[in-house]
């Protein structure tokens, strides 16, 4: 289709909005598209929005292509008639409903459960913002077939999504999702959509689920002698205008923790999320107001989630009193260590335990695994795939925890998504245990990098929006499969990980080997030299990732700044070879 061809599809599409069955201010925007933006006219447009994997994300605003009650409306039309479908023996479908503070995420939650309801189909649907972690503990608890959080995670505040979930309380995997987009593309027309609620349908809950959540979340303490002991820990706390407002420091609270300086500023729930650019917990932009307050107050422990509580940033003082951010490496190894040692000192290993990580997560977690004699798992990028290997291994091993690189971590199986709420306590009894032990976090974390070596990771997201760039992440994924680098840093590439192609190639000896892995859009080089860098389009932003893994030698704690100064400018050159940004 040419670009006239484009515009005059646009404009078609575009004029039908215009009309009745759409709302009058649906109508007007459309209209002032057509009449003073064909840019955005075109953008708003020029395709469906895409129901993915996991479901819906987008800017919002009108237009088959942006998020609105239109688009999240046919969606969820096209997921009742696979959940009638597919549940169609059982007396009563149920799903559970929670949204965050973005804006419109009351408006859109509300809308889906008029749908599910006119569609006979029994809702529980949280009275305010809750954790998106909660939601997946909601579905295990009232034995629910499905759930759907509306919350756009940690993008710009221009987002909302749409996030499905799966009996088993995960997002949705192979087979369901490839069947639940092949309905939801058949939802053709907004007249075909039920929306018409049935109230008597519709259960709010609220008080009483946080409660259950939280109980079952203080289970999981390793150290609450130790946590008592140090109550006065002095932690900051920001849901940065979040839905961690309040589970955050009641989970705390709940660990022994008595001390937790807010933010006022950032507990303000709202979606412009006027204090910071962006959300996002991986960026230390975000992190500002939590770092001078820190600072100020002369704190223990800085924490920082996103808008719908499931990731969370980490800071901690180094040796020289300054604050500095962890990335979700480095925390994340922090987490597996202590928790297998804690495990190891009480007696609870028994040989059958597993832990799980992502493809393009430090394989430091790896090497702890294997130091304490716990199996270690792993999968494609994604948590929901940390919950599928849960699911695939219940009843003959037990998940310990698992964590990827973008910030999430998991502990115990009652959730089956990453839990900000959970990892904010441990992350507490951590810090309450290093100082029991005469350490702080920061020394504990170079520590573990003496023992194991020192690794070190870097992520480089390019960002490319609109159709065009959709069209250029294409283009540079087929670069790196049709003329993969020979070698990386001087280090000759050994192995080629094509995960869309499920095979890998060992480019010495040119043998193939099955991967056993799921088809995704991945390519991985590793070389001789243990450096790994990954390669992959993201699945919720418009962005290309480049993910940079190497390891040096650390004999002991004073050689790290030496030792990451190495690994820094390795890093550094690798990128220039290889041409990116």
């Amino acid at each position: 289709m040419n670009e006239k061809e484009i515009e005059m599809m646009v404009l078609e599409k575009a004029k039908s909005w215009t009309k009745p069955p759409f709302d009058k201010e649906t109508r007007e925007n459309a209209n002032y598209l057509i009449e003073n933006d064909k840019k955005e006219l075109i953008e708003s447009f020029y395709r469906e929005l895409e129901f993915g994997t996991g479901g819906l994300r987008g800017i919002m605003g009108v237009g088959s292509n942006r998020m609105n009650i239109y688009t999240v409306g046919m969606a969820t039309q096209g997921l009742c008639n696979y959940l009638i479908k597919q549940f169609n023996g059982i007396p009563e479908i149920r799903v559970a409903i929670a949204y965050d503070s973005r804006n419109n995420s009351k408006l859109f939650a509300d809308t889906v459960a008029n749908i599910f309801s006119a569609n006979n189909i029994k809702v529980y649907l949280f009275e305010s913002l809750r954790p998106t972690p909660e939601l997946s503990f909601t579905i295990r608890t009232f034995k629910c077939q499905c759930g759907i959080v509306i919350t756009a995670s940690h993008n710009p505040k221009e987002y909302n999504g749409y996030k499905v979930y799966w009996e088993d309380g995960g997002q949705i995997v192979p087979p369901h999702d490839k069947n639940i987009i092949a309905e939801v593309q058949g939802i053709k027309d907004i007249s075909t959509v039920k929306l018409k609620g049935d109230c008597n349908l519709i259960q709010t809950i609220g008080s009483e689920m946080d409660e259950i959540y939280l109980n079952t979340l203080a289970t999981l303490s390793l150290s609450p002698e130790i946590n008592r002991k140090h109550k006065n820990l002095k932690l900051v706390y920001t849901p940065i205008h979040g839905s961690g407002v309040d589970l955050v420091p009641r989970a705390l609270k709940k660990f022994g923790f008595e001390k937790i300086i807010s933010i006022p500023k950032q507990n303000v729930i709202d979606g412009n999320f006027p204090t910071v650019v962006s959300p996002n917990p991986e960026e230390s932009a975000a992190l500002k107001l939590a770092l001078d307050k820190a600072s100020e107050k002369d704190a223990d422990l800085i924490m920082a989630t996103d808008p719908d509580a499931d990731r969370v940033g980490i800071g901690v003082k180094n040796d020289d009193g300054k604050f500095i951010l962890l990335n979700g490496n480095q925390a994340a190894s922090i987490l597996i260590y202590y928790i297998l040692r804690m495990w190891k000192e009480n007696g609870k290993l028994s040989g059958k335990e597993f832990i799980v990580k992502t493809i393009v997560t430090t394989d430091l977690l790896a090497d702890i695994a294997n130091k304490f004699g716990v199996e270690h798992y792993e999968v494609l990028t994604g948590f929901k795939y940390i919950a599928e290997k849960i699911k695939s291994l219940e009843g003959e091993k037990t998940f310990i925890a698992g964590g990827e690189e973008s910030y999430g971590y998991l502990v115990g199986d009652s959730i089956r998504d990453k839990d900000a709420v959970i990892s904010c306590a441990m992350f507490a009894e951590i810090t309450a245990w290093a100082k029991e032990n005469g350490k702080s976090l920061y020394q504990l974390l170079l520590e573990i990098y003496s023992e194991f070596g020192l690794y070190k990771e870097h992520l480089v997201s390019l960002t490319l929006k609109g159709k065009e760039g959709v069209e250029e992440i294409k283009a540079m994924m087929v670069k790196y499969r049709t003329n993969p680098p020979k070698t990386i840093d001087g280090s000759p590439v050994q192995l080629y990980h094509d995960y869309l192609k499920q095979e890998t190639i060992n480019l010495q000896s040119g043998a193939k080997t099955k991967l056993n892995l799921p088809k995704s859009d991945v390519v991985q080089f590793i070389s001789a030299d243990g450096t790994k860098v990954s390669v992959r389009p993201s699945g919720t932003e418009p962005k290309i990732k480049f993910y940079f893994g190497v390891k040096g030698a650390m004999k002991s704690t004073k050689d790290y700044a030496n030792a990451v100064k190495e690994l820094d400018d390795k890093i550094t050159r690798i990128i220039k070879e290889l041409n990116i940004g």
